[in-house]
C-alpha cells in the first residue's frame, strides 16, 4: 500500500472512508495520529485514549516491544507485515485473553521515503478461541490411546489438555469399574471410591495424588456428575458452599485461586468409568464453548479407556486360563532334572510340558500359539492336551508332531484361518536315560540350546519343519544325538529373546553364555537367563531347562531270547533271579506272570529275536518285551469257554500302566508296576487273576 505524506488529508480520508476495519496511522515516532473508531473489533477503544498516544498507551495488554519492533521494521524496510497474531490481556477483565491480528503497511512520502505506517488491527479473540479449541481436540485425538493400558491413556489425556486448554487436569477412575468387577449401567452411588490415575502438571499442589482412592464428598460437582452423568461447568470462589464439605481436601483449589472448573463423566457403552476434571486459575474462565470441548475430549478418551478395560479383562481371563492349562507340579523323574520360567506377559499361547514316557523316557515340549488372548490360550490348551494324549500312544517324536499337526490343521478352520498363516510352533525332545539318546524335532520353532556338562555348546542340527497348522504335507525330520550325563537342554520361546536379536545367532550365543555354568542349580540358571536376556514385555516367554541323567546300569537287566515256547519258563527264572538281586522278592510272582504273558504273546504273534528288559526305577518296576513284528496286539475280552485271548487282559490287571511302543525295528509291549502298592487292598490278587486262564 502506498500513499502520500501522513498529513495528506485527502488520501487518508479516502482510505478511512472505504473500510470497516480497525485502522491506525502511526507516524515515524510510533504515535497514533489517526484512528478509525468504528472499525470492526476496536469499538471499545475511545478516540481520546488513542490520538497522540504511543504504543505503550495504545496496547496495555500486549507486549509493546513486539509491536514497536514490527513498526520499526516496516519504517526501515518499507516492506509490509501481514496477518501477525498477537496475544495479550484485555483491559476489560484480568482473566480475559485478547487476540489481535495485525497487518502493517508503509506510508510513503514524495521521495519514496516511508513517513508513517498504516496498521490494520482486528480483534480475533473469539475466532482464535474457536481455533484453539479445535487444536486441543486434534491434540487429544492424536495423543490419546497409543497403548491398551488405562493409566497410560489417562496420562496422555491430561498431558494433551494441560496447559493448552486447562491449567490443571486429573482423571479419576472408579475402583470397581475399569479394573474390578463389572457394574450395571446407570447412576453411580456417590460414596463409590475413585482412584486418581493421572494428574497434570506434576508440580501443581493437589490433595488427591496419583493412586489415591477414596470417595468424593457429597454433595459436590463430582458426585452430581456421577449421579446424572452430565458434564458441568462450575464457577469457583473461596466462599463456594460445596468447598466446605471437605475444607482440607479442597484447600489446594482455594490456594491456587481456581476460578472455574469443568467436571465431565467418562462414559462408554452406558457405563461410567470415571471423571475428567479440568481447572483454570491463570487462563480465561471456562466458557460454555469449552464445556463442549471437554465433553468431546472425555468421549474420545472414554473409548480408549473402555478398550483398555476390555483388554485388561480379557488379559486377566486369558492369563488365568493360560496358567490353569500349564503343567501344575512338574514330576520328579529319573531321566532329567528340570526347572522352568513362565512369563505370561501378553496372555498369549506359550506353553511347556514335561511328559513321562514309557521306559523311563521323558518328552520335553515348548510351544507358541499364534495370537494373544482367550482364543490363543484355549488353543494352547487344546494342543497341550492333544500332545499328551498322543504321547500316551508311545509314538516316535517325528510321528507325534505329524499327528499334532493334523490336530492343528483342524483348529485352523477356526478364527486362525484368516488372521494367521499357522496355528502354533513347537519344539519336542525325547530323552532316554538308559541309552542317553535324544531325539529332537521342531515345527517352525527355534531349536533348543544344548550344552555339555562343562558348559560348551554342542552343535546339533535339528531340521526345521513347518509350523503346526500351516498346511501342506511336509515331513518332520528328527535329529538323534547321544548326550553325556549332565548335559543341559534349554528349550525356549521367542519371547525370551525377542528384545534382542529374536532368533538371531547373537541372542542364542548370549543365552549359551548365561547357561554355561551348568553345575549351578537350574532355577538359578532360569533366573539368570531372565535377567540377562531381558525378555520382551509385550510377549510371553518360556524357558524350560533339563539336566540329563543316566539310569545306573545295575538298575537295568536285559536279555535276548529265541522265539521258542521253551524260553517262557527260562524267562521267569531270569526274572526271579534279577528281582532277588534287587531285593524285590515280593514282586516276583506278579512280575513272573506279566513276563510270561508278554513273552508268550511275542512268540505266538511276533517275530524273533525277542528282547526282555527289566528296569527298576524309583518305586516302580518296568517289564518290556520287544520283537521284530510291528503289528500291534489287540486287547479283547475272551468269551466264556475260550481257552486263549486273556494274556493282555492279565497284563492290564496286574499293571498300573501298560502299552505298546513302536519303532522302526519292531514293537515293544511294556508293563509298569508300582512297587509301593504291592500287597495293598486295592492291588489285584495274582492268584485270582491267573485263575481266569
Amino acid at each position: 500500500m502506498a500513499a502520500g505524506p501522513v498529513d495528506d488529508a485527502a488520501v487518508l480520508n479516502a482510505l478511512f472512508g472505504n473500510t470497516s476495519q480497525g485502522l491506525f496511522v502511526f507516524d515515524s515516532a510510533q504515535r497514533v495520529v489517526r484512528y478509525h473508531p468504528t472499525g470492526r473489533g476496536v469499538r471499545e477503544l475511545a478516540v481520546e485514549d488513542m490520538d497522540g498516544h504511543g504504543i505503550d498507551d495504545f496496547a496495555p495488554g500486549l507486549d509493546p516491544g513486539e509491536l514497536r519492533t514490527l513498526i520499526d521494521g516496516v519504517l526501515a524496510s518499507g516492506e509490509p507485515v501481514r496477518d501477525r497474531l498477537m496475544r495479550g490481556r484485555s483491559p476489560s477483565g484480568p482473566h480475559r485473553t485478547l487476540a489481535l491480528e495485525v497487518s502493517l503497511f508503509p506510508l510513503c512520502g514524495p521521495g519514496e521515503d516511508t513517513t508513517g505506517v498504516v496498521g490494520v488491527i482486528e480483534d480475533v479473540t473469539e475466532r482464535q478461541a474457536a481455533a484453539d479449541r479445535l487444536a486441543v481436540l486434534s491434540t487429544v485425538h492424536e495423543a490419546v490411546g497409543s497403548t491398551l493400558d488405562g493409566r497410560t491413556t489417562a496420562g496422555e489425556l491430561v498431558k494433551a489438555l494441560v496447559p493448552g486448554f486447562a491449567d490443571a487436569a486429573s482423571v479419576d477412575l472408579l475402583d470397581d469399574g475399569p479394573w474390578g468387577r463389572e457394574r450395571e449401567p446407570g447412576p453411580v452411588p456417590p460414596d463409590l471410591p475413585l482412584r486418581r490415575v493421572a494428574f497434570a502438571p506434576a508440580s501443581a499442589e493437589a490433595a488427591r495424588r496419583q493412586g489415591d482412592s477414596r470417595p468424593f464428598p457429597f454433595p459436590t460437582p463430582y458426585t452430581q456428575v456421577l449421579n446424572d452423568i452430565r458434564a458441568r461447568l462450575v464457577r469457583v470462589a473461596p466462599d463456594t458452599a460445596w468447598l466446605s464439605t471437605d475444607r482440607d481436601g479442597f484447600a489446594p483449589l482455594v490456594k491456587a485461586r481456581v476460578h472455574s472448573m469443568i467436571v465431565a463423566p467418562l462414559v462408554a457403552r452406558d457405563t461410567v468409568l470415571g471423571l475428567l476434571n479440568l481447572y483454570r486459575h491463570r487462563a480465561d474462565p471456562f466458557a460454555d464453548a469449552d464445556l463442549d470441548v471437554a465433553r468431546q475430549a472425555a468421549s474420545a478418551a472414554s473409548a480408549h479407556l473402555d478398550n483398555a478395560r476390555s483388554y485388561r479383562r480379557e488379559h486377566t481371563v486369558a492369563s488365568a486360563l493360560q496358567r490353569r492349562l500349564q503343567p501344575g507340579t512338574v514330576p520328579r523323574l529319573s531321566a532329567v532334572e528340570t526347572a522352568h520360567i513362565y512369563l505370561p506377559e501378553s496372555a498369549g499361547g506359550d506353553w511347556f510340558d514335561v511328559i513321562p514316557l514309557s521306559g523311563t523316557r521323558v518328552a520335553l515340549v515348548v510351544g507358541d500359539v499364534a495370537g494373544h488372548g482367550i482364543e490363543a490360550a484355549a488353543t494352547m490348551g487344546q494342543l497341550r492336551v492333544a500332545l499328551r494324549a498322543l504321547a500316551l500312544q508311545d509314538l516316535e517324536a517325528d510321528e507325534l508332531l505329524t499327528r499334532l499337526d493334523e490336530v492343528a490343521a483342524q483348529l485352523a478352520a477356526g478364527p486362525f484361518s484368516s488372521a494367521y498363516p499357522h496355528v502354533a510352533t513347537c519344539a519336542l525332545t525325547v530323552y532316554d536315560p538308559v541309552s542317553r539318546y535324544c531325539a529332537l524335532v521342531r515345527a517352525g520353532h527355534p531349536p533348543p540350546v544344548v550344552l555339555d556338562p562343562d558348559g560348551s555348546p554342542l552343535s546339533v542340527d535339528v531340521p526345521e519343519g513347518p509350523p503346526l497348522g500351516a498346511g501342506g504335507k511336509r515331513a518332520f525330520t528328527p535329529a538323534r544325538v547321544q548326550l553325556p550325563t549332565g548335559s543341559l537342554l534349554a528349550h525356549y520361546t521367542n519371547g525370551l529373546v525377542a528384545a534382542g536379536d529374536g532368533h538371531g545367532r547373537r541372542a542364542r550365543r548370549r543365552l549359551e553364555h548365561i547357561l554355561a555354568p551348568t553345575g549351578r542349580p537350574l532355577q538359578e540358571l532360569c533366573d539368570a537367563a531372565v535377567y540377562g536376556m531381558a525378555p520382551s514385555p509385550h510377549d510371553d516367554a518360556v524357558l524350560l531347562l533339563a539336566r540329563t541323567r543316566t539310569l545306573p546300569p545295575d538298575h537295568v537287566a536285559d536279555w535276548s531270547l529265541p522265539a521258542d515256547a521253551s524260553v517262557v519258563a527260562a524267562a521267569r527264572r531270569l526274572v526271579d533271579r534279577q528281582l532277588a538281586a534287587w531285593g524285590l522278592d515280593e514282586a516276583a510272582f506278579t512280575t513272573g506272570l506279566v513276563v510270561s504273558e508278554l513273552v508268550t504273546n511275542a512268540i505266538r504273534y511276533g517275530r524273533g529275536p525277542i528282547r526282555l528288559r527289566l528296569i527298576h526305577d524309583k518305586g516302580r518296576l518296568l517289564s518290556e518285551v520287544t520283537d521284530a513284528n510291528s503289528t500291534s496286539p489287540h486287547l479283547r475280552q475272551a468269551r466264556e469257554g475260550e481257552e486263549g485271548g486273556r494274556g493282555l487282559y492279565i497284563v492290564m490287571q496286574l499293571s498300573s500302566r501298560w502299552g505298546v511302543r513302536h519303532s522302526r525295528q519292531g514293537k515293544t509291549i511294556w508293563s509298569e508296576q508300582q512297587l509301593q502298592d504291592t500287597g495293598s487292598d486295592d492291588a489285584p490278587d495274582p492268584a485270582e487273576v491267573w485263575s481266569v486262564s
